[in-house]
């Protein structure tokens, strides 16, 4: 009875080779010149983005003055005052810093649930017609403030993303550098603790 060989090309298998490499290339080269590769950056993002840490009791800082002149969604001055005594949360964004979209994308859940009780400042030093529209791309409603540069911050650090979550009494709780994930069980019972009590959580 006559045996079945089965025959090896080494081209074979270089060929093949050389096909998942080309593809492997294509799909590196993707992530930086098409929108499939913004995308999954975006995803993956949002896949590794954690809750903000917050900081302990006895390490948080109380905010220096609330005399602060920012710019509403319609450009005009208002003082940061208005919100002394209240819930704030602060987020510094840029359209063109990657990771302050998918950040934005979890406080818009977060400022649907808590828009009418927590003052929102989701602050840029854009010019109003590129963060108007990259608001209507997104479908984001929070309303956005514009900073006035030549008025002083309170706060130590400016640059996006960067987020602060102030209680009542003008202590930091939240002090976050770079993206975080906001919409979070954690930070909603952070919040729901502020909101219930005056007093530190």
């Amino acid at each position: 009875m006559q045996g079945f060989f089965i025959s090896h090309d080494p081209g074979m298998k270089v060929k093949k080779k050389t096909l998942l490499n080309i593809l492997l290339i294509l799909f590196v080269v993707s992530f930086f010149v098409t929108p499939l590769g913004q995308y999954s950056k975006i995803a993956l993002m949002q896949l590794f983005s954690f809750s903000p840490e917050i900081v302990r009791t006895s390490d948080r800082q109380k905010l220096p003055f609330y005399n602060w002149t920012l710019k509403d969604a319609k450009g005009e001055f208002f003082n940061f005052e208005r919100s002394r005594g209240k819930v704030v949360l602060i987020d510094f964004w840029a359209s063109w810093r990657l990771p302050s979209l998918p950040e934005l994308k979890s406080l818009q859940g977060l400022y649907d649930d808590y828009g009418d009780r927590v003052d929102f400042y989701i602050i840029t030093n854009e010019e109003q017609p590129p963060a108007e529209a990259f608001m209507q791309e997104y479908g984001f409603t929070f309303p956005i403030t514009y900073q006035f540069l030549e008025s002083e911050s309170p706060l130590p650090d400016t640059e996006p993303p960067r987020s602060y979550l102030i209680d009542r009494e003008g202590y930091m709780v939240v002090d976050q550098k770079g993206m975080a994930d906001w919409n979070t069980t954690k930070v909603r019972e952070l919040l729901d603790g502020i909101l219930a009590n005056p007093e530190q959580p």
